[in-house]
């Protein structure tokens, strides 16, 4: 625990007498009504008349860490505070989010005036957001990876909420230090389509909005599954393949990743789908064009958002029959006014329209009516 946070509880001890005394012991309390996690691995709640614990399992690749959490509904001290990575009183007014992810949850909840920070706010691409920092609302962080925390400590947020790719953000311990509490958010580690969308409720219960939470992320699910039933009645599993090169090693999806699961669910046969783990395949051009030549359709060609950039970059991209009949689609082509990609910012929360997305592409008399929201054929 920091010197600051220590010598805060101190000083509360001061002000109301007995504290320590009168305190609950967390594991002491009466346990209340909990959020079910139906889909996502990443996090788990639970619920207590007086405040949540909230824990953080696999923040990052690899790692078998697992972060506590404790949400208070009053400025009551508990005892065994000191055994929580970060305590909070709940619901927050202030907060500061470091992943485009994050944005959507905050709209959807109606709290996206409470976000106070970011870093690099060019990549935000939401209307309503972009608004908020034309308007001064926002402020400048800097980037992820060298935040500004002199500012943001400066900007005195209720909660940071952050994300990690190996735990080795020197950021945090330093806003830890100033006593603002900093929340991992684990939301791009799951591999379920579903699984990131739950990630709604975490940002539910940091607002005091669990049942709007709850209802939001309802909607999607159901969405999502009707999407799926649907796609079931389709006659054929046309082929797939994704990804492009870069330095002359092509990256694609592996089987069990997110990207693999909305071509399985939309009823394509993704040809990489035998190939165990959830991140990225690195395969040479040899390989990707013995497996992938005969492809019906080729979603996510990296960058690429026009057929003559993919022929200007490899000639060899036009022997494939994806792209000779023109049935390449890319989600790159739809951007924010500061050029963020709208899909990495709103897809996580939004699977059920990636799904769809998929669906026309691949079966387009099952939705003749439904208009591309994500993805776009190449120009």
């Amino acid at each position: 625990m920091g010197m600051l946070k220590m010598w805060t509880l101190i000083g509360i001890c001061f002000l109301f007498t007995g504290c320590i005394d009168n305190s609950k012991d967390v594991s002491e309390s009466i346990k209340a009504e909990a959020s079910e996690i139906l889909y996502a691995k990443g996090f788990r709640m639970e619920n207590f008349e007086t405040h949540t614990i909230i824990t953080i399992s696999d923040p990052w690749p690899e790692s078998d860490l697992e972060f506590r959490y404790l949400l208070k509904r009053s400025d009551s001290l508990l005892a065994g505070e000191e055994n929580f990575e970060g305590v909070l009183q709940i619901p927050i007014q202030s907060i500061v989010v470091t992943s485009t992810t994050h944005i959507p949850s905050l709209e959807m909840l109606g709290e996206e005036t409470a976000l106070i920070g970011f870093p690099n706010l060019d990549y935000i691409s939401s209307e309503k957001t972009r608004a908020l920092i034309d308007a001064g609302k926002i402020r400048e962080l800097g980037k992820n990876e060298e935040m500004n925390t002199e500012v943001l400590i400066e900007s005195k947020p209720d909660v940071v909420v952050t994300f990690a790719v190996e735990g080795k953000n020197k950021a945090v311990n330093t806003i830890q230090r100033a006593g603002i509490p900093v929340l991992y958010n684990a939301d791009w580690t799951e591999t379920h389509p579903l699984g990131k969308a739950e990630w709604i409720k975490f940002f539910g219960l940091l607002f005091g909005k669990e049942r709007a939470a709850d209802s939001i992320f309802s909607v999607i699910e159901k969405n999502y599954n009707e999407a799926k039933a649907l796609a079931d009645n389709a006659p054929n599993y046309p082929t797939a393949l994704s990804g492009a090169m870069f330095k002359d090693v092509w990256y694609l999806p592996q089987g069990d990743s997110w990207a693999a699961q909305f071509i399985a669910d939309a009823h394509g046969n993704y040809l990489w789908k035998d190939r165990k783990g959830t991140g990225s395949l690195s395969l040479n051009l040899e390989s990707v064009l013995e497996t992938g030549k005969d492809a019906d359709f080729w979603i996510g060609p990296g960058q690429f958002t026009a057929y003559q950039q993919l022929q200007d970059a490899h000639s060899i991209y036009a022997e494939f029959k994806a792209f000779q009949d023109k049935k390449v689609y890319s989600f790159t082509n739809k951007k924010g006014a500061t050029g963020g990609v709208i899909y990495y910012e709103l897809a996580p929360n939004r699977p059920d329209l990636v799904l769809k997305d998929i669906i026309k592409i691949l079966h387009p008399q099952l939705l003749p009516d439904y208009e591309l929201y994500f993805f776009a054929p190449l120009e």
